[in-house]
């Protein structure tokens, strides 16, 4: 009996000290007419209002769709969290939260389980367009350096982020992407120029592999110098838990900067 009391206490305050740690990152709403996004903001320690940080922009996966405007911290929110890391990386950090309807870019299932079709002519939902706008709000208003504006994302989320940075490729200086896939033809004739890092587990069998191999082979094959891939041959789709503890992650995303206009 004392000893399932003590793993209910450790575990009770293993929630009370990841919500506490949490904590720090505020809670907001981006309101658009009848279209609401919430999110999360993370400032830097001692932050200055009239200083424009770097910005990192996470989108989620679909398990953490809603509008409880927390479960998208479930995956990465901790990491940014980190007193160590906010110390050395001082930036904004938003991880904005899908609803339960809708998603981040838009795609069709296939015949393959773990592959889709992703629809890059169509208008993106309005999840997207609301992220876009939230993100020029920030810049517009001094508060991101728009040369140091960071994406990623996971699963779902990192639909999302190849969908932006073939939507937008000049408006990031680096992103990052695990376990995600995209339109590869749309993807290299528009953003192929954009500093990126590739994460997948060998073993995904919810979003195949095979899309981002292939993204890489490509940019490989047009000799592009500012990508990696890395594989997990041990990994399924989680394959964020190694990529967020991968040391080299956070110092090559902030080595990345934009040319000046």
């Amino acid at each position: 009996m004392k000893t399932i009391l003590a793993i209910l206490l450790t575990v009770l305050f293993c929630q009370y000290a990841s919500a506490q740690e949490l904590s720090v990152y505020k809670k907001k709403q981006f309101i658009r007419g009848k279209d609401t996004l919430r999110y999360r903001i993370l400032y830097p320690e001692k932050y200055k209002k009239r200083k424009a940080y770097p910005l990192v922009l996470f989108l989620h996966g679909s398990g953490e769709r809603g509008n409880d405007n927390e479960a998208q911290l479930i995956h990465g929110g901790k990491l940014f969290a980190e007193a160590n890391i906010r110390k050395h990386f001082k930036a904004i950090v938003v991880f904005p939260q899908c609803p339960k309807d809708s998603v981040w870019a838009r795609s069709k299932k296939t015949t393959e389980p773990a592959e889709r079709i992703f629809l890059s002519d169509e208008t993106p939902p309005v999840a997207q367009q609301l992220v876009k706008q939230l993100l020029d709000s920030l810049t517009g208003n001094y508060l991101a350096d728009d040369r140091k504006i960071y994406l990623g994302g996971l699963s779902m989320g990192a639909f999302g982020a190849y969908d932006l940075l073939s939507r937008y490729p000049d408006y990031f200086a680096a992103a990052f992407t695990i376990c995600g896939a995209t339109n590869i033809p749309v993807y290299i004739n528009n953003a192929k120029d954009v500093p990126l890092w590739i994460f997948h587990g060998a073993q995904d069998n919810v979003v195949s592999n095979k899309s981002d191999r292939e993204l890489f082979k490509a940019l490989m094959t047009r000799e592009v110098k500012t990508v990696m891939y890395t594989e997990y041959p041990q990994a399924g789709h989680n394959s964020w838990d190694s990529a967020f503890a991968e040391p080299g992650l956070l110092p090559w995303l902030f080595s990345n900067k934009k040319k000046d206009q």
